[in-house]
């Protein structure tokens, strides 16, 4: 189908192994959501949110590591590039405005552009004015529409999305956004961070449960296969091939998600406890760990809590060599 200014309808074909996915990520998503705990574990969505946010800013070379990301996020100093830990700053920002995003409403995602590159860019939330291609060893493979189609092709894609809302299953058509809005790549910069958040808003305002998901962290896995199922559509002239990819990573995801839980809910009540309130990869205390469990007693803690998560793997000693040492501290894993 061609790109038709005034009635326009993404190209792409559903295959048999897209339905499949849909099927098997649906199944997956109705079995997540009757893990009702989830609603009450915030270390979790934080944990997973600081894992999206690591990993959009990792594909776009931001240097910082998770550990530092998750330091800025919690507002400790970090050393290093201030326009990387500003993009920090920014991407939290806009992940914790997902559920108040209207994910269909054009205005909303400029606004959230705003927000990603807030300090960061002249046009942040604006619309490119200038020519915008993708480079390879100084060598353009892949030349943007121009600026002046910009407005236009991105009114064409929303007004397509709200059309096609309650005929193309979310899971498709989020794919289908995702794709052809890196096409149409109507920012300056912010372009692939902003793509991968309007994704997991279009599958949050399908299923409340994206809100845990850190799909991100999937694509930064692929990250090559990513890029290459991209500049593969763009020779194709559809979006097939990036559709299976991302129905791929999110059946990976919830796979990963649904082991977790259930090995989570094959632990003690006393270990599940002691892991909700603690955050991956941040040592923590005896003491802070016994405050945050309101316990009194050392030896109920070690005996019930600790001890049963060290065996278990879940939970490492920072100083397994001295396990007595008042410096001693402990790391979700």
């Amino acid at each position: 189908m061609k790109k038709n200014a005034l009635n326009y309808i993404p190209p792409y074909t559903i295959s048999n192994k897209i339905l499949l996915l849909v099927s098997e990520i649906s199944a997956k998503v109705e079995r997540m959501t009757l893990h009702k705990g989830l609603d009450t574990r915030p270390q979790l969505r934080k944990s997973n949110r600081i894992k999206s946010i690591h990993s959009s800013l990792k594909i776009e070379a931001n240097s910082l590591s998770f550990n530092e990301v998750r330091d800025v996020i919690n507002g400790r100093s970090v050393i290093g590039k201030a326009n990387e830990i500003q993009e920090v700053k920014n991407t939290y920002k806009a992940y914790e405005q997902l559920g108040s995003l209207n994910a269909y409403k054009l205005k909303d995602l400029k606004r959230i552009h705003g927000v990603l590159t807030e300090h960061l860019l002249d046009e942040s939330g604006e619309f490119r004015s200038g020519a915008e291609g993708v480079f390879r060893e100084d060598k353009c493979i892949f030349m943007a529409p121009p600026p002046q189609m910009v407005l236009s092709l991105m009114e064409n894609l929303f007004a397509w999305m709200k059309a096609s809302r309650k005929e193309i299953h979310p899971l498709i058509l989020s794919a289908i956004f995702h794709y052809e809005f890196v096409f149409i790549h109507p920012f300056a910069d912010g372009n692939g961070r902003t793509a991968r958040l309007w994704h997991t808003a279009l599958l949050y305002n399908w299923k409340k449960i994206f809100e845990y998901i850190p799909l991100e962290s999937q694509i930064e896995k692929f990250q090559q296969e990513y890029y290459s199922a991209i500049a593969n559509c763009h020779k194709a002239g559809n979006s097939n091939e990036f559709i299976e990819f991302i129905l791929e990573r999110i059946n990976e995801v919830l796979a990963e998600m649904l082991d977790s839980i259930s090995d989570t809910n094959a632990l003690s009540d006393y270990v599940r406890k002691l892991l909700d309130v603690m955050e991956f990869d941040t040592p923590f205390s005896a003491a802070v760990l016994m405050e945050r469990l309101n316990l009194k007693s050392r030896d109920s803690f070690r005996d019930n809590y600790l001890r049963p998560a060290i065996d278990a793997g879940l939970v490492q000693m920072t100083l397994p060599d001295k396990p007595n040492s008042r410096n001693q501290r402990y790391i979700k894993k």
